[in-house]
């Protein structure tokens, strides 16, 4: 895994994309057009260059990948810096893929399963990588440029192997990152509608890649097709769930009642229950992610109102004897303010977890004793277990230490740790006083993230 985004190049990356900036807009709508890009207003007076450069340098470093994915939301940089900026931000998290890998994936890649329809194909290319001398190049008649040989050689004369393309693309000597999208890309639907052919690519692509730690997992489905995403295969916190059951301040009866498809039946209390059953990418489940299945699930049109009524809905699952519990809760979403939409939902009163690959390992029933006081499901299918232990959690009903209930602990932490997650636990005592509990909260979550590579951005 690599380190954290290099906040210097980024600045010195988006500084080139100002004088791009400033011949698209007129000086009228600077102020407006910077500001929707998320910079600082710049000042009214000096050339529109001027104006944006100063502009950028008011900007803090905090919020400089947030720009920078406007900018490039926005193509106001050309591919080769657009490249650039990518590789900074996609930096963190990413697997290693070795040349070698590369190579011999190539090699057992038959173009002509790549190139099922020739617009998606070459969309995904120039989404990826330098086609065109420059920025304007696809308005003249070019025949020296990367997408006119891919035309030639790839299009229409066939006579390219695909280690020749991915040579070409430099797809051998890019980073990490980018050969990890071009992978995911090459069997996306929004690339090849064909189901068949989706996992034929995949079956091709997954023994090379598990043999450095890694494969290319099907999470989910969009529009009818399978959808994959590069994961690690080295630890067990990196599979994939599929059924989430949360926010009940109750137990509720699970059942399954499809054991081919692992559908799961709330038998009991399911109007008290919430079920997330979405499907799980890259970024784990954020608050922005929960918020939009709100949305639909209450049939809300309005963001504020969902924001409001959602919070409300998982505020009244939290124990009622349990005020560290709720205040753990309060002084998440307190200290990280704005820049909670982007970060992992804090998910309370977890009763199902629901992973296909470990039911398959210990069976289905082993998932059904997992109860959370709180889940995070952080970026590359990390999985964190925050729980708030009160004396009953040690003690039998007359306040005597109880062993029997403190091996139960014990026990469910190892099984919850042999599956994947990561545990960390307060004691409630630990969160009686505010001001102390925020102090500890905050310093916790801020080495959690940094840990996990989870740079929360302020809007």
């Amino acid at each position: 895994m690599t380190s954290s985004i290099d906040l210097a190049a980024l600045r010195q990356l988006l500084e080139n994309v100002t004088g791009l900036i400033s011949t698209t807009y007129r000086h009228v709508d600077l102020g407006e057009e910077c500001e929707r890009l998320g910079l600082p207003t710049p000042p009214d007076e000096g050339s529109k260059h001027e104006r944006v450069k100063a502009s950028l340098a008011a900007l803090p470093d905090a919020d400089l990948p947030m720009v920078a994915e406007q900018i490039l939301a926005q193509a106001l940089a050309d591919a080769s810096t657009r490249n650039a900026i990518q590789d900074v931000l996609w930096a963190e998290g990413s697997l290693e893929m070795p040349k070698r890998t590369r190579r011999e994936i190539a090699r057992d890649l038959d173009l002509a399963d790549l190139v099922h329809n020739v617009d998606r194909f070459t969309t995904l290319l120039g989404r990826l990588w330098v086609l065109d001398d420059d920025l304007f190049s696809w308005l003249t008649s070019s025949t020296t440029s990367l997408r006119a040989s891919i035309e030639q050689h790839v299009l229409r004369n066939r006579d390219w192997s695909t280690e020749d393309l991915f040579e070409q693309l430099g797809a051998f000597e890019a980073t990490d990152a980018r050969f990890a999208r071009f992978l995911e890309g090459l069997v996306s639907a929004d690339t090849v509608l064909d189901e068949p052919a989706q996992r034929h690519i995949v079956d091709t692509v997954n023994p090379h890649l598990r043999s450095v730690g890694a494969e290319l997992r099907e999470i989910g489905v969009d529009g009818g097709y399978p959808v994959f995403s590069l994961v690690s295969t080295q630890t067990a916190r990196n599979r994939q769930p599929k059924n989430l059951i949360f926010a009940s301040p109750v137990k509720p009866d699970i059942r399954f009642r499809d054991a081919i498809d692992n559908d799961i039946e709330i038998v009991e209390n399911a109007d008290k229950v919430l079920v997330y059953d979405r499907p799980i990418g890259r970024d784990g489940i954020r608050w922005r992610d929960l918020q939009a299945w709100w949305m639909d699930r209450e049939q809300l049109t309005d963001e504020a109102e969902a924001k409001k009524s959602l919070y409300q809905r998982l505020i009244r699952c939290l124990p009622s004897n349990s005020p560290p519990q709720r205040k753990l809760y309060d002084l998440y979403h307190e200290i990280h303010g704005t820049a909670v939409p982007d970060l992992p939902a804090l998910l309370p009163e977890v009763w199902l977890h629901w992973d296909p690959v470990a039911a398959k390992a210990r069976g289905p029933k082993a998932l059904l004793r997992f109860r959370m006081d709180f889940l995070l499901l952080l970026p590359n299918a990390q999985r964190v277990v925050v729980e708030v232990d009160g004396a009953h959690h040690f003690t039998s009903p007359e306040g005597r230490p109880d062993g029997t209930k403190y091996a139960d602990n014990m026990r469910g932490d190892r099984d919850l740790k042999l599956n994947g997650y990561e545990v960390f636990r307060f004691g409630a005592t630990e969160l009686l006083d505010r001001e102390r509990a925020r102090a500890l909260l905050q310093q916790f979550f801020t080495d959690l993230f940094r840990r996990f590579e989870i740079t929360p951005h302020r809007n």
